[in-house]
């Protein structure tokens, strides 16, 4: 593809900008080979001409398509390069506030200088388990990358984190180590995730201080390894750091701090302990007054100490360590104000008893005349003899801060020692992830020694950046089998061999070091003889000779020569050394303690702590002399040496890249200035990054995503089975360059440019095909418009012309009629002057035709005459005339021939002379008239077009002189009118002064004239109108006074009525928070529950096997693999070598933690328990308000729920008492110095720790109380209202008494007799409605007793024909017709419960297990029947042989005599009492056999459900018959225990926990329904209350089981969670339900998928299977429908927040397209919820987030009307919900456009006043409080039969 395809008009491209960097353009015309100048215009419409570069005739680079604006990856772009990169990298800050991109491999990160909300818990979990690609870009992607990719590829990880100075590198860091201490967890219950955190503050207060660039800048670099175990949970940590910046701690530059810890300090001097410090103020000490800034905006000093005290305790420095950490720092700041006074040049002294000093020497616990003494001379040792030399006043000084570097350097490797210890774990480290927290490149306008070594590390750093980069396209090339050319990219190797290489600067360094008179100058001429002209990297600045410039692959540095050698050996001198190891402060003596055998070799010089190893391996011992040697290495030696071992271990990792940028350097939050982020991206090597993927095959895609993109290009014809080949087919049509790509094995490769030019290619098939739906659509608008508009004029046509039909036959009607008369009349008329005429006519024709006839004969006569004189006379003129004619042509012929003779003689003679002249010439004149005609032509086109303009402008002249003369025009009439009503103005003026006159003066006459009369009336009416005053404001008083009553009782109803609701609205939401409060600490406590006991099976399993070597399992093991998991001896004897691997030596701390940790769960839930009895105080505050109040309007309601509220409050009291003694106790077992069996079981901790657990459970007791008490506050609520609205009734009538009363005018009485008919007429429609109701009630009962008759005649007939029957088929007959009834019922109620299934289903279960009750009974009477029939046979052989024998030796007297005995008596029926009896011996068997052994699906699909709640219960009613308290309470204990046991050991089976909850509730159900309580009883049958319990209340245990179903219920939650979690984002956002609609975008260099295999992806057919999956199993379970209600609400919630949290956290997905699709996914999760009769279960109103969120991103987002409706519809959204949506919104088309910042400001201010959550994020994990109403059961006790299945053969029915 050649450049003028895609630098043609209206392309745009980016020009240089001294100002901006780079500028957009756009192209006036096509760009042609060979043009030196491109014509183009700017954004802000200046056109400016491009000149090109002659030499290499760049062109400028071209602008990615809008689309393509904004990506998350940089490397999806089109277009790679610079001014790309930086636009992309504005926009998302500027206009997205999004600080993160990824740029290939590498993470940009932008320092927004503001605290956002996107680092929260929620927004880990959210990352948490995806691929890096799937998510918008965040430090947290990288890190669960590295995560990922340790346990995947079992290779460490390292995470590199780089940038300048204020860029954000330390916060990244920690945001990096947060996330794995959030994700993993920690190993062992030592909580090394909170140390790993808590290691930053101590960190930062000791190394971190206050620039001009950034207020908490990390003066240190270090690389922290978090350790982790083969479960990849972390277990340790190991720090190590580098190139501390010493000389911060006695020298800051202007506005700048040393570190914090010294204001931390001063800060905190007023503190009791720091007294003996004598601190002040940080202005006081000159260590710290140097910049003076020592305070930073927005941090409390103090504050930042307790944070730092704490992490030193949580990290083991215990106090009187950290102490002596202040001890020794307080010390330096005293001695940096300790003072030196010149003698002579080259002496100083100290004075007397100088306080600095002596405080120093007083802290420090050394002799002050020895110190005094080294601080102002030093020792000079030759071979002989040694010399104590005194020191100037500048050297003195400048030792004094050498030593202050040195100890706050050795200080500082001690810290970090300790840090470690704390952090080092003594599990074996299985893996672990680095995190480098390092300098970036710096320039600065003085750079030296310090900067050289950063720059150093820099290029090291970048060039195994560059290395692993190269290495990452090699490994994709070959894995896709394209082939490899190679890439060139910048290698800086040349730069570190001048750096460290043999004769390198560092090599120079160190050589000028050892030299006795070494000097920075001499070291610096040495540089340049050595490398100056040799090394093209190395060059010399022309003003100087004591500084030297390196071409780093960044920029150009400067180093000032002054001050390398000083730096580079660090020299403190010996004997101030020796004066603090002699101190009597022990802490300070260890730090000079054995420096040969330091931390790190590097540990009293600059550089920091050199790399430790990961393996703690003892030293050998030293050598003499070792020591010595050792501690002359150079700074720079020790830098390279560690620099050297950090480039090992990254190397040995797989590095991940973090780059940080500074955006401004006046810490402007969302500010981006270009100029200082090119100068960082260049930097930092993102732009490498960016050159490298340019030059190969930048952008990849695999052929499914090709295909999708680019199908539009393709015909039907084209398209394939074989994807790859038809992606080969089009793109060899499409791109004849086949350079330009590649095929691979899975993704095709194109160079940079060719996407952009697909996407244009695709952009104007679109456009055409666009335009061609626009022209069909607008066709059939206007074409059914048209057909619109001509059926309506046709409609008016027909009509118009029928009426003009009409009038015009009547009109031809009128004129016919005419006619005929007019005919008849003319007839007459005419016919009579006719026969006038005639005969008239006749007498003149007569006349006159005579005498024509006589003179025609005249004339005919006179005519023959003349002919014959004329035919003579004319014969002799012809003659004459031809003769004389004949001559005179014979003449002219002979003369006219003679002389065109001589004529053509002549003109032949020429013609023989000059044709060939004439010939030439005119050719010539042909071409002159040629010219002269195109001339003409052309001349007669401009006067064409001239005339033309002239007319046209003639034209528009006129118009304007038009409109001009209308206006003067109108202006003038206007003026006239003005004019004319000025006139009349005066004239109307005049004529009211007149009229005002004359009104006057009738006025005064009126007066006059009415005076007497007013004086007349006066007298005569001045009675009547008192007395009618006195009437109206009689009549007004009362009706005031009905009103104000009236109005006062409305008004007291509707405030009741309102306060009323209000509160019950506020009572119900107290009570919802109280019950989720109460469920969470029940769910907590039930965790505490499981892991006491996993403690206790480990503790015993430890007593069992006491082998050397064992160690109890962690916590996570015991839980999932307790003594219930493995029920054979088989899988015990597997697990024992897993539990056997760790020592037994943490058995004692471990249980010690374990108890600490409880101690502290049992305070926090003392607090709780606290505020939840303020809040129950105030609850019952409020009620004895309400109380009083009803007691002053009316009679006392609730006396005996109050004394029971008071009798609850006592007992609150006495529990919380009772809580607090036992808490006491708790305190005081654990202040006593505890031995090794302080913890062992049996020990006093150890019962104070059980009794402290039986106090959490009581104190649940009390919730539930709580609970209750509220409740009944609701019940007593809403019944205080009725005795109100009776009062307010009786009210009402009294009124109407008294008004009738008191009305006695006759107005107001018709008025009264009127509202009484109105209030009649309403009773009588009111009686008629009743009565019709009454009728219909009547007929329906009718009818039910005409079928109750038609079934009692057809049970009498069965009846009848039974009793014809023989005995034997009597019982068969009759249980037959039961059984086809049953079926006959089973018929009618499927066609009457057609439309509602539940109801159906109950219905058939109940038809089936009577069915099937009644099958048995038939199969045991068969049995009974044949038993009977062969002992019948039996007896009568007997009885035959009996009485043989007997009548043959009786008489036949005493036959007769004697009564006669019946042979067989039938035995009746046993009426069972629904009661099951059992042996105490068998409850183990029975809670074996019916909870732990039973296997859900055969019961739910063959036994009714229920059944082993029904069991159980009729267990308990055996032993509450017996009233045996102890059986009772044995069996129900082991019944809860059983089901936790059976939860414990399948707690993830979905089946399992449904079944135990539906059976848990339907137990409960049964305890209530059987309870004997009033409230319970209400749909009991009598039988059923026949059984209710006698002898226990078993309220208790009522409450108990509840809150087992809580645990139970959650815990169905949480299984519901992890089955869907896995399908909600690829089923509801990913995948494509309706094909077609959304687009795929150009993907990045990498998709970042390759941290999990593809594991099949999820649609939302999945969800909706699975759904149905849930809903049938606890439908076949018998779960009650309200329960079931709540679990579909909590699934949708967890799927709408999940899908809304990914949503908000991904921006490929916020699309108008992608909108569409979560719409008709939410539809279809509707019509679910439709299906089942679930709508009314709150289920969709939990998915109004993500609806709404939907359809943000398909409305219009425009015009402030866009706004306003946006506003007002997304109400369930919170701000910064919509924002981020707003933000995040990407066009996937061109013809989508983004939503522009000034709309999104408008939205914020809009919505400025909601008072919203600021989180972002949606609470997934959030569970709504559930309940469980009371569900009694139809289902007879006596009647339900134990199949043979259960193994209950050992139980029987009573």
């Amino acid at each position: 593809m050649a450049a003028t395809e895609l630098y043609t008009k209206h392309a745009r491209v980016w020009i240089p900008d001294p100002e901006e960097v780079w500028k957009s353009a756009e192209l006036l015309k096509d760009y042609k080979e060979g043009d030196k100048v491109i014509q183009l215009r700017l954004e802000e419409g200046k056109d400016l001409e491009y000149c090109l570069d002659p030499k290499t005739k760049e062109l400028p680079p071209l602008r990615n398509p809008d689309i393509l604006v904004g990506e998350n990856d940089l490397t999806a772009l089109s277009y790679l390069h610079e001014p790309a990169v930086l636009h992309n990298l504005k926009v998302r800050f500027i206009d997205s506030k999004l600080i993160y991109t990824y740029c290939g491999i590498v993470l940009v990160a932008i320092n927004p200088y503001e605290q956002l909300p996107i680092y929260g818990e929620d927004i880990i979990n959210a990352y948490s388990g995806q691929n890096m690609g799937d998510m918008d870009p965040h430090i947290f992607a990288v890190a669960e990358e590295a995560y990922k990719q340790m346990a995947r590829d079992e290779r460490n990880q390292s995470i590199i984190v780089s940038g300048e100075s204020g860029a954000g590198k330390t916060v990244s860091a920690k945001y990096a180590m947060r996330y794995f201490a959030t994700v993993s967890g920690s190993a062992s219950e030592a909580n090394v995730e909170e140390k790993v955190l808590a290691s930053n503050p101590i960190m930062e207060s000791i190394g971190n201080a206050k620039t001009t660039r950034n207020d908490n800048s990390s003066r240190f670099g270090k690389y922290i390894e978090i350790g982790f175990d083969k479960r990849y949970r972390i277990i340790g940590a190991n720090m190590r750091t580098y190139l501390l910046e010493k000389s911060r701690v006695v020298f800051q530059a202007e506005e700048e701090r040393n570190y914090h810890i010294f204001y931390q300090l001063c800060a905190s001097a007023a503190l009791p302990e720091f007294k003996t410090l004598r601190l002040g103020n940080a202005n006081y000490f000159h260590y710290t007054k140097q910049g003076g800034s020592p305070v930073i905006d927005g941090i409390d000093d103090a504050n930042e100490m307790v944070h730092t005290r704490q992490a030193c305790t949580l990290l083991g420095i215990n106090d009187s360590y950290q102490m002596g950490i202040f001890r020794i720092l307080a010390g330096l700041l005293h001695l940096g104000n300790v003072g030196f006074t010149s003698r002579d040049a080259d002496s100083c002294t100290i004075p007397p008893k100088h306080e600095p000093l002596t405080i120093f020497c007083d802290l420090m616990g050394v002799e002050y005349q020895e110190m005094s003494h080294w601080l102002c001379h030093r020792k000079l040792a030759t071979a002989s003899e040694t010399y104590i030399k005194p020191i100037s006043k500048l050297q003195a000084i400048n030792a004094r801060d050498a030593l202050a570097k040195h100890i706050y350097a050795k200080l500082f490797n001690w810290i970090v020692d300790h840090v470690n210890k704390a952090l080092h774990s003594t599990v074996k480290q299985h893996s672990f992830i680095g995190v480098l927290d390092i300098y970036g490149f710096e320039t600065f306008e003085i750079n030296s020694f310090e900067q050289f070594c950063i720059n150093y590390a820099n290029e090291k750093l970048q060039q195994q950046f560059n290395m692993h980069v190269f290495k990452l396209e090699q490994e994709e090339y070959m894995k896709e089998q394209i082939p490899w050319t190679l890439i060139d990219f910048y290698d800086n190797q040349p730069c570190i061999n001048l750096i460290e290489a043999k004769l390198g600067i560092l090599d120079l360094l160190d050589e000028e070091c050892k030299m006795p008179k070494g000097s920075d100058d001499s070291w610096a001429q040495k540089l340049y003889n050595t490398h100056l002209n040799k090394c093209a990297l190395f060059e010399k600045p022309r003003m100087s000779n004591k500084a030297f410039i390196i071409q780093h692959f960044a920029d150009k540095v400067e180093y000032q020569c002054e001050g390398f050698l000083e730096k580079n050996k660090d020299t403190v001198y010996e004997e101030q050394i020796k004066v603090l190891k002699s101190s009597k402060f022990k802490m300070l003596s260890e730090l000079f303690q054995d420096e040969e055998k330091a931390l790190s070799p590097t540990s009293a010089t600059s550089s920091g702590r050199m790399l430790l190893s990961r393996t703690a391996v003892k030293p050998a011992k030293a050598r003499p002399g070792q020591a010595s040697k050792e501690h002359k290495k150079t700074v720079g030696h020790q830098f390279r040496n560690s620099l050297h071992l950090l480039m090992e271990t990254l190397n040995a990792t797989t590095p991940h890249y973090v780059r940080c940028i500074k955006p401004n350097d006046f810490k402007f939050p969302f500010t981006f200035d270009e100029k200082r982020a090119v100068q960082q991206l260049r930097a930092c090597g993102v732009l490498e990054t960016i050159r490298i993927s340019a030059a190969g095959f930048p952008s990849r895609w695999t052929y499914q995503e090709f295909f999708s993109r680019y199908r539009v290009l393709m015909k039907q014809k084209d398209v394939l089975c074989d994807r790859k080949q038809t992606c080969k087919n089009l793109l060899e049509k499409l791109i004849l360059d086949k350079d330009k790509y590649q095929f691979g094995k899975t993704k095709i490769f194109f160079r940079a440019g060719q996407v952009a030019y697909l996407e244009k290619i695709r952009a104007d098939k679109l456009r055409v095909a666009c335009i061609r739906i626009q022209k069909t659509i607008r066709g059939w608008l206007m074409r059914k418009k048209y057909l619109r508009m001509r059926k309506a004029a046709i409609t008016i046509q027909r009509y118009v012309r029928g009426y003009q039909a009409r009038c015009y036959a009547k009109f031809l009607r009128r004129t016919r009629a005419a006619i005929i008369l007019q005919k008849f009349q003319r007839m007459y008329v005419v016919r009579k002057r006719y026969h006038l005429m005639r005969a008239t006519t006749i007498v003149l024709q007569s006349l006159l035709r005579g005498y024509i006839a006589r003179n025609k004969y005249q004339r005919m006569l006179r005519e023959h005459k003349a002919i014959i004189i004329q035919k003579h006379m004319r014969g002799w003129l012809a003659r004459v005339r031809y003769c004389r004619s004949l001559k005179a042509i014979v003449y002219l012929q002979c003369c006219y021939r003679r002389m065109m003779a001589k004529r053509e003689l002549k003109k032949l003679k020429i013609e023989a002379r000059s044709v060939e002249r004439y010939k030439k010439l005119n050719i010539g004149m042909e071409n002159k008239i040629m010219q002269l005609q195109r001339k003409v032509d052309e001349q007669h086109k401009d006067y064409k077009s001239l005339l033309e303009k002239l007319t046209s402008l003639e034209t528009t002249y006129n118009t304007e002189t038009e409109k001009l003369r209308s206006d003067v025009e109108r202006f003038r009439m206007s003026e006239e009118e003005a004019k004319n009503a000025t006139n009349r103005v005066h004239v109307l003026q005049e004529e009211i002064t007149k009229l005002r006159k004359e009104l006057h003066q009738t006025q005064s006459e009126k007066k006059t004239i009415e005076e007497w009369a007013d004086k007349y009336k006066q007298e005569t009416e001045q009675l009547l109108s008192e007395l009618k005053e006195q009437n109206t404001l009689l009549k007004k008083e009362k009706e005031e006074l009905n009103r104000r009553i009236q109005d006062q009782a409305k008004e007291m109803t509707e405030t009741m009525e309102k306060k009323l609701v209000e509160e019950t609205k506020q009572l119900e939401l107290d009570l919802n928070d109280e019950r989720l409060r109460y469920q969470n600490l029940l769910n907590e406590f039930s965790r505490l529950e499981e892991r006491y006991d996993d403690l206790r099976d480990e503790v015993n399993l430890m007593v069992s096997i006491p082998k050397p070597g064992h160690k109890r399992t962690d916590s996570t093991h015991s839980s999932n693999e307790s003594e219930y998991t493995f029920s054979s001896e088989i899988t015990e004897t597997e697990d024992l070598p897993l539990r056997m691997e760790e020592p037994s030596e943490k058995k004692e701390p471990l249980d010690m933690s374990l108890f600490l940790k409880l101690q502290k769960r049992v305070t926090e839930l003392e607090q709780e328990k606290q505020s939840l009895q303020d809040e129950l105080d105030r609850k019952e505050e409020q009620a004895l308000r309400t109380k009083t109040r009803e007691e002053v309007e009316g009679p006392p309601v609730r006396g005996a729920e109050l004394e029971y509220e008071s009798l609850k409050r006592q007992e609150l009291e006495s529990e919380n008492k009772k809580l607090k003694n036992e808490l006491n106790e708790l305190r005081k077992a654990l202040l006593e110095k505890s031995s090794p069996e302080v913890t062992a079981p049996g020990a006093p901790a150890y019962r104070v720790l059980l009794d402290q657990l039986t106090s959490v459970s009581e104190e649940l007791e009390v919730r539930k109380e709580e609970v209750l008490i509220l409740r009944s506050q609701l019940v007593s609520q809403k019944e205080a209202i009725q005795p109100k609205e009776d009062k307010n009734t009786m009210t009402d009538a009294t009124i109407l008494l008294e008004d009738v009363q008191k009305m006695k005018d006759k107005g107001e009485i018709a008025q009264a007799y009127i509202g009484l008919k109105e209030t009649n007429r309403l009773l009588e429609s009111q009686l008629q409605s009743q009565k019709k109701s009454h009728d219909n009630e009547l007929e329906a009962l009718r009818g039910e007793i005409q079928s109750l008759k038609e079934e009692n005649n057809r049970q009498q007939q069965l009846l009848a024909q039974n009793l014809q029957l023989p005995p034997e088929a009597r019982i068969e007959a009759s249980l037959q017709h039961e059984i086809t009834r049953l079926t006959n019922e089973n018929l009618f109620y499927e066609e009457l419960y057609a439309d509602d299934p539940m109801k159906y289903q109950s219905c058939r279960i109940s038809l089936y297990k009577r069915m099937i009750d009644l099958m048995e009974q038939l199969e045991k009477q068969d049995k009974t029947v044949r038993k009977l029939k062969k002992q019948l046979k039996v007896f009568a052989k007997k009885i035959g042989e009996l009485e043989v024998g007997q009548m043959e030796n009786i008489s036949p007297g005493q036959i007769i005599d004697e009564p006669i005995r019946p042979v067989n008596i039938p035995r009746k029926e046993k009426d069972f009492q629904g009661m099951l009896e059992y042996k105490k011996d068998d409850e183990p068997k029975l809670v074996k056999n019916l909870i732990l052994d039973l296997k859900p699906r055969g019961v739910a699909v063959n036994l009714i459900p229920g059944l082993p709640a029904y069991i159980l219960f009729m267990c308990v009613r055996h032993a509450d018959y017996l009233n045996d308290d102890q059986k009772v309470r044995s069996l129900l204990t082991s019944t809860i225990n059983g089901i936790k046991k059976v939860l414990k050991k399948r707690g993830d089976d979905f089946e399992t926990v449904s079944f135990w909850l539906s059976n848990t509730c339907r137990f409960l159900h049964c305890l209530k329904q059987y309870s004997g309580e009033e409230g319970f009883m209400k749909h009991n049958t009598p039988r059923q209350n026949e059984h209710c319990l006698t002898n226990f209340d078993l309220a208790e245990y009522r409450q108990v089981l509840s809150d087992l179903a809580i645990q139970i219920y959650q815990q169905l939650v949480r299984v519901l969670e992890n089955i869907l979690q896995p399908m909600i984002v690829s089923g509801m956002l990913e995948h494509e339900t309706i094909q077609g609609v959304s687009g795929v975008k150009p993907p990045g260099l990498r998709k970042r998928t390759s941290s999990i295999a593809d594991e099949g992806t999820y649609t939302l057919d999945s969800i909706i299977r699975q759904l149905n999956t849930f809903h049938s199993v606890m439908c076949q379970h018998g779960m009650d429908p309200e329960l079931i209600k709540q679990v579909v609400k909590q699934t949708f919630y967890i799927t709408g927040a999940v899908t809304l949290n990914n949503l908000l956290l991904r921006k490929d997905m916020c699309s108008w397209s992608k909108g569409m699709q979560i719409r008709y996914n939410v539809s279809q999760l509707e019509e679910w919820l439709r299906d089942k009769n679930l709508m009314n279960s709150g289920a969709k109103e939990t998915l109004e987030p993500l609806i709404q969120a939907a359809q943000l991103l398909q409305v219009k987002k425009k015009t402030d009307e866009d706004a306003e409706a946006i506003c007002s519809m997304c109400n369930a959204l919170t701000t910064a919900q919509i924002v981020k949506v707003l933000n995040l919104y990407t066009p996937v088309n061109e013809f989508e456009e983004r939503v522009s910042i000034s709309f999104i400001r408008t939205i914020q201010m809009r919505l400025r006043d909601r008072k919203d959550s600021p989180q972002l994020l949606m609470d997934a994990k959030h569970i709504f409080p559930v309940t469980f109403p009371f569900n009694p059961s139809s289902l007879a006790l006596e009647t339900i039969q134990i199949p043979a299945s259960l193994g209950l053969a050992f139980i029987s029915r009573v």
